[in-house]
């Protein structure tokens, strides 16, 4: 069982939480600040996120990580002392295996790394594709845990397995738990029951042990110690994704939405999952969401595009590459005729991003026509992707699409959000840009008691929409 939440139901209070955010590129720490009409973010903390090339392959450096995390709750609590409680989310499918002694046995692996794909054949194998995704729901990612489950070797010697948001929460209370929404990413949680799938896991091989027990988002799972004040800290939707998909502002019923970051996570909320064959032949995923809900949704290859290729550019010139105003250069070129496939396996990995793209457009010279004219290619070709992924998500759920609305830093960027609208023939509603952080911040103010009992996620979203009001892109002709 979880640890209770405090029962603080005073009406009218603003009320403090910290929100520990953190994405594949970047994290963060944010003061939440809710109550009558109240909700602001506040942010405290903000350092660098990447993969760590080791010898044995790409992995995330979690002492670091962690590092900063604590520095960031120490200065959450240091600028407001009544912070009430932490809520942690942060990636999917990667995790940390504990030995006996409680202790990491090796750094996380990155969900990039090659090794996922030799997990892959060893998995369908003994079970087929089309029975995995009756079972657990998900779209064919190579790196979905349950792939790296298959050729981690030490898997046999843990005593539980963490995904990251989980992990950082064990150091915090010293409780081992599984947030439902994240476990739903590890192609080991039964599509319908939200349970476990232990007869899947014993024929792989996968010891029962290392399955952490489930909580919901809103259950407090510990508390923490006197270094970050003793505050509860609770499960929000640890999925970053699932925090994100709280704080879109739903305008219609039949809204599509895209939380863009490095990746574009693209789909639809629904009360029940989609299995069928159609679903599983366009590779669309059915993960938890908070309050029982469905995201289903494909993975759309996002900024990352963006940032490998200006990475690259930067180390090629020995300077940072000014992305706003390559953007605004960018937003004055033509669209172009042609786009490229924003998800071709080719540019999954890091490495020289302009050359592999200018592969796929069969330029030699991937600069020819100038960098900003090659910055409009990048993200047009995002953009298509995300407009056929929600056309394609609207056919599977027989929902005609007629508003997208576009979360996260991608909402940010003025070309991508028009260029959405325009290929999608729907308008886009850009914003918040901090959805995942106002999420995990709802969650936590409605599991104190900030918003009423009864308080549903429409509840909170109205919140959204009036704390931050989106910004319209109509479709060009």
């Amino acid at each position: 069982m979880s640890a209770p939440v405090p029962d603080r139901t005073e009406p009218g209070a603003v009320r403090a939480v910290a929100a520990v955010d953190l994405g594949a590129t970047s994290g963060r720490v944010m003061i939440g600040r809710v109550g009558d009409g109240v909700l602001e973010l506040e942010q405290v903390a903000r350092f660098p996120n990447g993969p760590v090339k080791r010898e044995d392959g790409w992995h995330w450096g979690i002492d670091q990580l962690w590092v900063h995390v604590r520095a960031g709750l120490a200065e959450a609590l240091r600028r407001e002392p009544s912070i009430e409680s932490v809520g942690i989310d942060a990636w999917a499918v990667d995790y940390g295996l504990l030995g006996e002694d409680g202790d990491l046995l090796a750094e996380p692996f990155h969900y990039r790394d090659e090794r996922t794909a030799r997990g892959v054949d060893a998995v369908h194998a003994v079970v087929p594709f089309e029975e995995l995704y009756h079972r657990n729901g998900l779209q064919f990612l190579p790196f979905n845990t349950v792939y790296q489950y298959a050729v981690d070797a030490q898997l046999a010697e843990a005593q539980t397995s963490l995904l990251i948001p989980d992990l950082l929460a064990e150091r915090l209370t010293g409780r081992r738990v599984a947030e439902r929404t994240n476990a739903s990413t590890t192609g080991l949680l039964d599509v319908r029951t939200g349970e476990w799938d232990q007869a899947l896991a014993e024929a792989l091989g996968i010891p029962s042990r290392v399955l952490p027990p489930l909580i919901d988002p809103g259950q407090a799972i510990g508390v923490t110690s006197a270094e970050f004040a003793g505050v509860p800290v609770i499960a929000v939707g640890s999925h970053d994704t699932a925090s994100a998909v709280v704080a879109v502002p739903m305008s219609t019923p039949n809204a599509a939405y895209i939380s863009c970051g490095t990746w574009g996570l693209v789909g639809l909320e629904l009360r029940a999952p989609i299995t069928t064959d159609a679903a599983r032949t366009a590779n669309f995923t059915n993960e938890g969401g908070v309050d029982g809900r469905v995201r289903f949704l494909r993975n759309v290859t996002g900024l990352w595009l963006l940032s490998e290729t200006v990475r690259a550019w930067s180390d090629r010139d020995g300077a940072d590459v000014d992305l706003p105003a390559l953007l605004r250069a960018a937003s004055a070129e033509p669209s172009p005729r042609r786009v490229f496939d924003a998800d071709d396996a080719s540019l999954a990995a890091p490495g020289d991003m302009p050359a592999r793209i200018a592969a796929l457009l069969g330029t030699p010279q991937p600069e020819v026509a100038g960098r900003a004219a090659f910055a409009r290619i990048i993200v047009e070709s995002i953009a298509d992707a995300f407009a056929r992924a929600v056309r394609t998500a609207g056919d599977l759920a027989g929902r005609e699409v007629d508003v997208i609305h576009l979360v996260g830093g991608g909402a940010l960027n003025v070309l991508l959000c028009q260029a959405t609208a325009d290929r999608a023939g729907v308008p886009v509603l850009a914003g918040p840009v901090e959805a995942t952080a106002a999420g995990n911040v709802l969650v936590q103010a409605r599991a104190l008691g900030a918003f009423g009992a009864d308080a549903s996620l429409e509840d909170l979203r109205a919140r959204v929409a009036i704390a931050f009001p989106p910004r319209r892109f109509e479709p060009h002709s």
